[in-house]
């Protein structure tokens, strides 16, 4: 896992409801996780974007940083009209670098976004059509091997801009499966992603709403300091067995 960025999301804080108190069933799938998340705080509407490709760059913004400094940064960018992948190409590295500076290491970020129109233009004619008709696996490999692109950044591009069944796992859903005792502390991201897709049906929308649940438990009450466990809405799960 790459150092804990906070990819997805910054999430605007929520009343925090309180928890029940009613306990799990004694045998507790990761699904149930997930339908009481969804019964607790409702759709996420998570990724917020206009386009695919808003959806990439933001993808790529987001490392190491919150969604507001994003959000400054793709604003930005749609001012001076350059959310597309051929405008990014375009555009000078310093100037971009300069628009995209509110997400912090502006000038690495810049590179990776030319890095990444630059893959998309040689494999696929600049056309995200064409790759995400490209399957799966293959295109994730891909993914992979453009600079600054890792697993997390990835497969965000994957599930939000190409609606692809692939889960996202970051550091709140590490830190919420290790407090649980789902995994280990040195857990990988494949370990992890495959956990957690083994007990979800493969599902573009509910692999959606997981994710984005998750960082709303993980910025609200799963916190790395004070966690809130007895109010969080996942509290009665903590107990339960594997």
């Amino acid at each position: 896992m790459p150092q804990e960025a906070i990819i997805a999301a910054d999430f605007q804080q929520r009343e925090i409801p309180r928890r029940t108190g009613t306990a799990p069933p004694a045998a507790t799938p990761l699904r149930s996780y997930y339908q009481t998340l969804y019964e607790s705080l409702g759709p996420q509407s998570w990724w917020p974007a206009k386009t695919p490709f808003e959806v990439i760059v933001g993808a790529i913004l987001t490392q190491n940083t919150n969604w507001t400094n994003v959000e400054r940064a793709i604003a930005n960018l749609r001012r001076e009209h350059l959310l597309s992948p051929r405008a990014i190409g375009r555009v000078s590295p310093a100037h971009l670098a300069c628009l995209i500076r509110s997400s912090g290491y502006f000038r690495q970020k810049a590179k990776k976004l030319k890095a990444f129109v630059r893959f998309l233009r040689d494999e696929y004619s600049g056309s995200l059509k064409r790759m995400f008709q490209t399957p799966t696996a293959e295109l994730r490999e891909k993914l992979l091997g453009v600079h600054g692109i890792g697993p997390e950044t990835a497969d965000s591009i994957l599930l939000y801009a190409g609606a692809k069944e692939i889960f996202v796992v970051d550091a709140y859903t590490k830190r919420i499966l290790s407090r649980h005792g789902w995994v280990g502390d040195q857990a990988t991201y494949e370990e992890i992603r495959t956990l957690i897709e083994s007990h979800l049906p493969r599902d573009v929308s509910r692999y959606n709403e997981f994710h984005a649940l998750l960082v709303n438990v993980g910025k609200n009450w799963c916190r790395p300091r004070d966690p809130r466990c007895s109010e969080c809405p996942l509290g009665p799960f903590l107990e339960a067995p594997r």
